[in-house]
């Protein structure tokens, strides 16, 4: 469909646009300045980002929303975009906030572990690692016996009707939050010197771990909400479509602390960054000095100065110590990616297949077999199947086959393959995948179809030029990212059949190769070498002679002299 420049009529004021598809859904939300000139830009010959061309040409409506200021228009982005997920705009991973630490606002203040806390509550954060939260948590409730979300006190204080005592220990806790956690930290430590002293040296490292996570945790805060910071250095890592950003905190030229958010990432580095800029200061103050690795724009600047309440510098340093900090987050971002791509590359499997399974509509992929053949001048004929389990390849299910039939031609081949393969069925895939067209999708549903097994599975074929799938009723689909678990099984089968096919050869050049002719067994070959005294009287030989070997018919004959 497609989008004109011509058709648009948008004000020349600050504020947030949406694209949205044919189907009504939003597929982008933006923020600007000059909103006429900032969704123009988006219909130039070159524009400055890869998705643009994707977004104009599924675009089927424009729409605004005018605010007071650009200030206004950033904070506008991403409530929309949290609302409503769009196609191309990187997101939070898993489209959740980040936790904070709360202190509520009853007469008696409850300590929570929060999402969205609200405004008229206390809370530090937000912080990252989800579990140190929790853990600074249970210390505190621990120490200081204060109530959890229930309003429960923990186990050894006693319910006091006097709020002065109770209003004290909230008092200490706040100043703990605030940073200084030392009343805390003593405690733990001459705890853990008790425990060494009766050589109970398991619980002394429990309690080392605790004032670890006690020193991490609370200095994430003490750093990213304190207006004495100096700097902080903004780092970026991608691979597909999953990113992280980093920030390091610094103050007098000392790295205080890290904190790294995971997110899904669109291909837009601006958009990535803006988007976890937009939520880590909006719930702390920004310092004076931000260097990050990509130019923001003005919006996100004068939103950090009000933010701040004075001026922030929005830097993107070339050279020097703060390059050298600058180039520093990026290395931790990339860090911190590799690992949590490694952590989760089963999960980042099953998300493939699950992608495959919307992209075709079906309800689930977690049962894949897909088939290939292989062959070289109709002689050594092989097909394999592979499946894969949640997005891996099961490979103990791996099954080769040797054509029987006289078939030649690929999709005579995998009819034969794929019938032999339906008999000895136990268990129904969701789905059997043809590395071929629409020729071998028609022949392959129309031999199920005889069988009696259509409502067993789905089948789809991939064509390898193109990268097209096929599917049932003709849908067709050009693969992206959400197609990726269909190419790499396509590529794995393509690459186990062509590992059994070269098997298959050197075995038949090492030994007979009166073997290699399909139908042609030790009797008939045994027949061959009385009848002419040797191999080279049969490779001389034509049909009419070999017709006159016991046991050799027209058929054979003629494989015969096609193989010499």
């Amino acid at each position: 469909m497609g989008m004109k420049s011509e058709n648009l009529d948008l004000p020349k004021k600050p504020g947030v646009y949406l694209f949205f598809g044919t189907d009504g859904r939003t597929l982008y939300v933006g923020k600007a300045t000059n909103l006429e000139s900032r969704v123009r830009s988006y219909f130039s010959k070159n524009p400055d980002r890869e998705m643009i061309p994707k977004l104009i040409k599924e675009a089927e409506k424009i729409d605004f929303i005018v605010t007071q200021n650009p200030s206004e228009a950033l904070i506008l982005e991403r409530q929309l975009i949290r609302k409503h997920k769009p196609k191309y705009n990187s997101q939070l991973k898993d489209d959740k906030s980040y936790p904070f630490i709360a202190l509520t606002s009853d007469d008696f203040p409850r300590i929570m572990y929060t999402r969205t806390p609200q405004e008229n509550w206390k809370f530090w954060g937000p912080f990252p690692n989800a579990g140190d939260a929790k853990r600074v948590i249970k210390l505190i409730r621990r120490y200081f016996g204060i109530r959890d979300k229930r309003g429960n006190l923990p186990f050894g204080f006693i319910e006091d009707n006097g709020y002065g005592d109770y209003s004290k220990r909230i008092e200490t806790v706040c100043r703990i939050l605030n940073g200084n956690a030392g009343e805390l930290i003593i405690e733990l430590q001459n705890e853990m010197d008790k425990f060494s002293e009766r050589l109970d040296f398991e619980n002394a490292a429990r309690t080392r771990d605790m004032i670890v996570t006690l020193q991490n945790t609370i200095s994430q805060n003490i750093v990213s909400s304190r207006f004495y910071q100096d700097c902080d250095a903004v780092g970026f890592s991608s691979q597909g479509d999953r990113g992280c950003v980093v920030i390091l905190h610094t103050k007098d030229g000392i790295i205080q602390s890290k904190e790294s958010y995971p997110l899904i990432h669109k291909g837009d580095i601006v958009d990535s960054i803006s988007l976890i800029l937009s939520e880590h200061y909006g719930n702390c103050l920004p310092p004076k000095i931000i260097l990050v690795p990509c130019p923001l724009g003005l919006e996100m600047t004068e939103w950090l100065t009000e933010r701040r309440k004075s001026k922030v510098e929005v830097r993107i340093p070339k050279r020097g110590n703060f390059s050298k900090l600058r180039i520093m987050a990026d290395r931790n971002a990339e860090i911190q990616l590799k690992s949590k791509l490694w952590k989760n590359s089963g999960n980042l499997e099953a998300v493939a297949a699950d992608d495959g399974a919307s992209l075709i509509g079906i309800d689930n992929l977690k049962h894949l077999v897909c088939f290939d053949m292989a062959q070289l001048m109709g002689n050594v004929r092989v097909g394999a199947s592979i499946v894969f389990r949640d997005g891996r390849p099961s490979k103990k299910e791996y099954r080769t086959y040797r054509v029987k039939s006289e078939a030649l031609d690929d999709i005579s081949m995998m009819k034969e393959i794929v019938s032999r393969w339906i008999k000895n069925q136990k268990e129904w895939p969701d789905l059997i995948l043809l590395d071929g067209g629409i020729a071998h999708l028609s022949i392959i549903n129309k031999l199920i179809r005889d069988l009696g097994f259509e409502n067993k599975f789905k089948v789809a074929a991939l064509a390898k030029r193109e990268e097209r799938l096929y599917t049932e009723n003709e849908n067709e689909y050009a693969l992206d990212r959400k197609g990726r678990i269909f190419i790499y099984a396509r590529d794995e089968a393509h690459r186990f059949v062509n590992s059994f096919h070269s098997k298959r050869r050197n075995k038949i050049a090492l030994g007979d190769p009166l073997e290699v002719i399909e139908g042609l067994g030790a009797k008939k070959i045994q027949s061959l070498l009385r009848y002419f005294g040797g191999k080279q009287g049969i490779i001389s030989a034509n049909e009419e002679e070999l017709v006159k070997v016991p046991g050799i018919g027209k058929n054979m004959a003629r494989k015969i002299t096609e193989f010499f």
